[in-house]
């Protein structure tokens, strides 16, 4: 990536580092080897389809939470389409159907209303149900599925355990960013709770927030999770991570373009939390920066901001073992999920370049963007 850095090349942008991807891809299939079970890219978090090739014939599949996010999983991955959302419009259900090949619905009342149009598709789409355990181990609220009065999934207490006719599976998302011991905590609740509704199914689909892929994650423990589950109910298990995919797996590197002070050092970049990269300001969450560090660390202490307007556009506080100067690139580490699929023109700002590098064939630009991009999204 230094030689990346020696290129003339428009920031801001997000890097894919392929070499990274194909390794996070590698740790995904033995786990879907050896468990025996089938794992798809969640097109919410990671869906930069000009890497698809790279997985498209080692996972079975796309999950997806919208018409669009349906079409591109069937048109650019292929495989099977996996659709769940909250509620699904009406005029759109037929075009969602031409894509899907699972349906979940997230209440029973949805279920009524859409299951005789599934059932009288031209296509085999199979019908699941989200499960909510009203358990969780998130603890940020705004990213716990299982939050109080969560919109998200059927409790206990209000499912109808007598209606299941044309039902092929349970749905449950309950994980963010979690280990493979917070799934061991929470399958004994879920087999609890819908324990005997389990054994009439054909499928359970774990739903994502698994960090295979981080180094301290036990792939052990899930393989054994999976298949000592698989063997008690006879089900096939899906899992639908996105973060995991592309975890670690690539940069968005932006230019510092001003440098000013208002009782602290302030330097402005051309990249912006807020448009750019707005889990740091929902989660919230510190990004780490390449060659940077706290505060307490290096001598020259910066805070790092965005370009918008907005007041509260604050990347955070940095320290470099050298000043700053005007012009010089910064890599932010881990950007490549929950960026793309999540970021905006707010003020105009042209969204990050799309780049792959690659030991092999180095940098290679796969998409700007520009005026017209903005426009479009206006009228």
């Amino acid at each position: 990536m230094s030689t990346l850095l020696e290129n003339n090349f428009p920031t801001p942008i997000y890097v894919c580092e392929e070499k990274k991807l194909i390794k996070n891809i590698s740790i995904l299939e033995r786990v879907q080897n050896e468990a025996n079970c089938s794992i798809l890219l969640a097109l919410k978090g990671f869906a930069m389809y000009s890497v698809f090739p790279h997985f498209r014939d080692v996972l079975k599949g796309t999950s997806a939470s919208s018409l669009n996010e349906a079409r591109l999983g069937g048109e650019e991955f292929g495989g099977e389409v996996h659709l769940y959302a909250p509620a699904y419009k009406e005029e759109e259900f037929d075009s969602l159907m031409n894509y899907s090949d699972h349906i979940i619905f997230n209440s029973f009342s949805q279920l009524s209303k859409f299951k005789q149009k599934v059932k009288c598709a031209k296509k085999k789409i199979e019908i699941g149900l989200r499960i909510n355990p009203e358990y969780s181990e998130v603890e940020t609220e705004k990213y716990d599925p299982c939050c109080k009065y969560s919109r998200l999934g059927i409790i206990k207490d209000d499912f109808l355990f007598d209606e299941l006719d044309g039902v092929d599976g349970l749905h449950f998302h309950t994980h963010c960013g979690n280990n493979s011991d917070t799934l061991e905590r929470t399958l004994g609740i879920i087999e609890n709770k819908f324990g005997d509704v389990i054994k009439k199914m054909k499928w359970v689909n774990f739903g994502g927030g698994h960090h295979i892929t981080r180094k301290d994650y036990d792939v052990d423990k899930l393989i054994d999770l999976i298949k000592a589950f698989k063997a008690k109910y006879d089900v096939n298990v899906y899992l639908e991570p996105g973060e995991a995919i592309a975890l670690n797996a690539g940069v968005l590197v932006a230019s510092v373009i001003a440098i000013t002070k208002n009782k602290i050092d302030l330097a402005v970049l051309d990249a912006s939390a807020s448009a750019h990269m707005p889990d740091v300001l929902e989660m919230p969450y510190r990004p780490v920066i390449r060659e940077s560090s706290t505060p307490d660390v290096h001598p020259f202490v910066y805070r790092l901001t965005g370009g918008t307007c907005l007041a509260g556009d604050i990347i955070g506080d940095y320290s470099f073992v050298k000043p700053l100067q005007v012009g010089q690139k910064l890599i932010f580490e881990d950007m490549l999920h929950y960026t793309m699929v999540k970021n905006n023109t707010f003020n105009g700002v042209n969204l990050p370049s799309i780049a792959i590098w690659s030991e092999k064939d180095g940098f290679r630009m796969v998409k700007k963007f520009g005026y017209e991009d903005y426009k479009s999204r206006l009228s």
